[in-house]
């Protein structure tokens, strides 16, 4: 993995793609940036937060591991008490076996994990589960509920996806040292690969804020392009690379504290199982062309009977306007962005217990997958 590692390295100091959130006169994100994520399916923010946010997110998520559940199934955490989300309509918890891959080839998620990752061996004294992914972060944490609405960050969702773009989910990624599983080679959509008004761009694009240092040997890894290129036979890819899962083509999008990396949702991406020191915790949520999901029903965590109708859409997007405000509460010095769909409706979205309760609580059971 080492020798991969730096030949993966190597391929993305070639391509670059990463630098600062830049702005041009009118204010938009600029061009080039907009240009270079459509060439290649990915871009790395450097720096986009500081370090207190930073320090903030880092302390609550290690709090809600700390106060997760003992395992899959339990409801109470090492300590013997509650754990945190327990009591939500959404099980917030994901466990996966210490550097297992549990869905790679398997049917899961649709089937879109054609092709299972090597796994490897960890240490005997490693517990039986760990915690991968921990959901509903706007509910659990406040400084979860602030990040979702960073305004450099919503400004780049609007060059991708238009003023009326609208939430995906969102998900607290965990990969401890040495205990991290694998996440298989896979791309995120699965509705609109047949549509006749497939493009590049049609099933969105996802958003990780990293926590701490991850390298090529924990982060996350894409393979440019592919975006592009409709529904790949990842499964093949795999086979005629002699049945390996270093893909040839990938590079890794290793980050430092505050980079926030986004990725197409039809890029092909991966992460491998986390034999490193670092502990990456990846802060990840996404968003849609508002016209990309208008009308579909559910798929993934979405039972199929749903449809996301107008109704359903604007429930869920009142989140991103909830989040607006809190962090225009917190972060005096910040302008806000203005999220268009709820301009005219700002006062009605005001951070507040309140507000909490209708909007807030039980939020993702409305999350929009396509």
């Amino acid at each position: 993995m080492e020798t991969y590692a730096r030949e993966g390295m190597a391929r993305a100091s070639r391509i670059g793609n990463r630098g600062p959130v830049r702005f041009d006169e009118r204010g938009k994100v600029h061009s080039d940036i907009v240009d270079a994520y459509w060439k290649h399916g990915f871009y790395v923010f450097q720096n986009v937060l500081d370090e207190v946010e930073i320090e903030e997110l880092r302390r609550d998520v290690n709090d809600l591991l700390a106060r997760a559940p003992v395992g899959p199934g339990r409801t109470v955490d090492a300590d013997g008490n509650p754990a945190a989300g327990i009591d939500m309509k959404r099980n917030p918890y994901f466990f996966v076996k210490p550097l297992s891959d549990p869905v790679g080839g398997t049917s899961s998620s649709h089937g879109r994990h054609q092709s299972k990752m090597a796994e490897a061996e960890p240490a005997p004294e490693a517990p039986e589960y760990v915690v991968q992914i921990i959901a509903g972060m706007c509910q659990l944490i406040e400084s979860g509920l602030r990040v979702y609405g960073h305004p450099h960050l919503l400004a780049i969702a609007e060059a991708i996806n238009g003023p009326d773009f609208v939430p995906y989910n969102d998900a607290i990624f965990t990969k401890q040292p040495g205990l991290g599983g694998s996440v298989a080679w896979h791309q995120d959509g699965v509705t609109h690969w047949d549509s006749p008004d497939w493009d590049e761009g049609i099933h969105g694009v996802n958003f990780q804020a990293q926590l701490y240092r991850t390298s090529a040997l924990s982060c996350l890894w894409v393979v440019p392009g592919t975006h592009k290129l409709g529904k790949v036979d990842i499964k093949g890819m795999v086979e005629a690379n002699g049945g390996s899962d270093q893909l040839p083509d990938a590079i890794p999008l290793y980050c430092e504290p505050g980079d926030v990396t986004i990725v197409n949702r039809q890029t092909l991406h991966s992460s491998f199982a986390n034999t490193s020191n670092d502990f990456r915790i990846s802060v990840s949520w996404g968003f849609h062309r508002r016209k990309a999901v208008a009308g579909q029903h559910g798929h993934l965590m979405q039972p199929a009977h749903v449809i996301y109708d107008d109704e359903f859409i604007d429930k869920r997007a009142s989140v991103v306007q909830v989040a607006i405000d809190a962090r225009r509460q917190y972060y005096r010095d910040e302008t806000p962005f203005v999220y268009q769909p709820f301009g005219h409706l700002a006062d009605e979205y005001r951070w507040s217990p309140e507000i909490f309760e209708t909007v807030i609580r039980d939020y993702n059971i409305r999350d929009i997958a396509i």
